[in-house]
């Protein structure tokens, strides 16, 4: 679906603009293309107005002059806010009538599944009951699902993966933009979930969908059950999520990251390839590769051991 600039921003309080262009999505500063809207609202991302290719930036006045010739600046005071009204224009429109799927070869798929449209499955893979396919979703070869797996409209599945009892794949972030007065404006995540080869995920897992671009799991990566993985997240290959791990949005695992029961992440940040967390350990910055880290907030296990210690016989004395 795309739409007129000049239609998206009509009720958005925005001046009119003299040029009018067709817009088809939106995205970050950085990857917007020239038919896409994106936004500023953070002074941190200031490097990276001068080289975006986004075709108009919801942006305030002060900063707008940063903009390219080629990028229309959209002014007004609530860049975020304005983000969140016009995402609703890009929502997944959801269709009553469904498709039958393309299948592959030996497909073996319980009579209880079912389908939306343009969904494709791969050779021998295996739905059971209870399983939802959304639209444009692709479940590649040797797959098997467990009873009610839900996958929302978007998500890709790998070759070879495993998908246990009512995990959910592809739900909404968690994203909202607030007003003046405290009211919450949803943030339609319009992005996917992409499932590499070799994955195994747990029972009652709930992966997000991507506000723009995509949700990564990485080849090999295992998740225990009860692991919440937010938007926007990248899992490295051959990571290990034991149960009850949270990650929060845009959080980067390096390969071979391993997290323990209950431990979890604050958001926008990066663990470093072959990095352990130990159980109820919270990362709250990002973290060098290749170490052991414990406790909230995560730091090296040796110092943590030995902080402990001093506690221990500082409670003991009293």
């Amino acid at each position: 679906m795309t739409y007129k600039l000049s239609q998206i921003i009509q009720d958005l309080d925005i001046p009119f603009i003299d040029k009018d262009i067709v817009i088809e999505g939106i995205h970050t500063l950085s990857e917007a293309t020239s038919t896409q809207l994106s936004f500023f609202s953070d002074k941190k991302y200031a490097s990276q107005l001068s080289s975006t290719k986004a075709g108009a930036v919801f942006i305030d006045a002060k900063h707008a002059k940063l903009l390219p010739s080629t990028t229309i600046a959209l002014i007004c005071d609530e860049a975020y806010l304005k983000l969140a009204l016009a995402s609703k224009f890009f929502e997944h429109k959801i269709l009553k009538r469904t498709t039958e799927p393309m299948q592959g070869k030996d497909c073996n798929i319980d009579e209880r599944v079912s389908f939306g449209n343009h969904v494709i499955l791969g050779d021998n893979v295996t739905l059971m009951a209870g399983v939802y396919v959304g639209d444009n979703v692709e479940i590649s070869a040797n797959t098997l699902l467990y009873p009610n797996v839900t996958l929302y409209h978007d998500t890709t599945i790998g070759e070879g993966c495993i998908i246990h009892a009512g995990t959910t794949i592809g739900c909404d972030g968690y994203g909202f933009a607030h007003t003046k007065q405290g009211e919450h404006v949803k943030i339609y995540q319009n992005g996917n979930v992409i499932v590499e080869d070799d994955v195994e995920i747990g029972a009652n897992c709930a992966i997000d969908r991507a506000v723009f671009g995509s949700t990564v799991i990485r080849k090999g990566t295992k998740l225990d059950n009860l692991v919440h993985i937010a938007h926007n997240c990248d899992l490295g290959e051959h990571t290990l999520l034991a149960a009850q791990v949270g990650l929060a949005g845009s959080t980067t695992l390096q390969r071979n990251v391993v997290m323990g029961g209950q431990s979890a992440s604050a958001g926008h940040l990066e663990v470093g390839a072959f990095t352990t967390i130990a159980g109820k350990g919270g990362v709250t910055k990002s973290l060098e590769g290749g170490k052991t880290y414990a406790g909230f907030p995560a730091i090296e296990i040796k110092i943590w051991r030995k902080m402990q210690a001093v506690l221990m016989r500082l409670v003991k004395n009293r």
